[in-house]
């Protein structure tokens, strides 16, 4: 699988459009424009998440999750996690650690360089069955065993 997005390529600081707006930051968070291609065979479901894996938690931070996403779904348009877009149906979100659904922008610690890690995930079911407050390591432990492939791509913040 293949992921890109109009808004930053590989490596890129990530715009000020996906960036928290709290926390210190006044960014725009609105999620990214993301597109995926090469799918796996038997792909039935897609899930999108955004990680920080430089978080200072111990476990990272889950910036947004999505779940669900109909096999032909090969794009989410800027803003479809922040409401200013729809997601296909039955695509939802679920928690993320700012404690609700929807995109979360980047906002580390000033001063600290974060990485922001996007990825799609072909799944071998059409729905994953977890609840609406699901975290983001519950979502991923249940893809773990239904992801036929993915893709990333990460850019930084700091």
């Amino acid at each position: 699988m293949k992921l890109i997005s109009q808004d930053f390529k590989e490596g890129d600081k990530l715009p000020w459009r996906q960036v928290f707006n709290g926390m210190g930051y006044d960014g725009d968070n609105i999620s990214p424009h993301l597109a995926w291609d090469d799918v796996p065979a038997g792909t039935k479901s897609f899930v999108v998440t955004s990680y920080d894996p430089d978080a200072p938690t111990g476990s990272g931070w889950w910036h947004w999750v999505v779940i669900n996403l109909p096999a032909d779904t090969r794009v989410l348009p800027q803003g479809a996690g922040s409401g200013l877009a729809q997601l296909p149906e039955p695509a939802r979100e679920t928690w993320t650690d700012f404690g609700k659904p929807g995109y979360g922008g980047a906002a580390p610690p000033k001063g600290e360089s974060h990485r922001y890690i996007f990825t799609v995930y072909a799944l071998d079911v059409e729905t994953l069955d977890v609840g609406d407050t699901a975290s983001g390591a519950m979502v991923g432990f249940n893809v773990h065993f239904h992801a036929l492939g993915s893709a990333s791509i990460t850019a930084m913040f700091n």
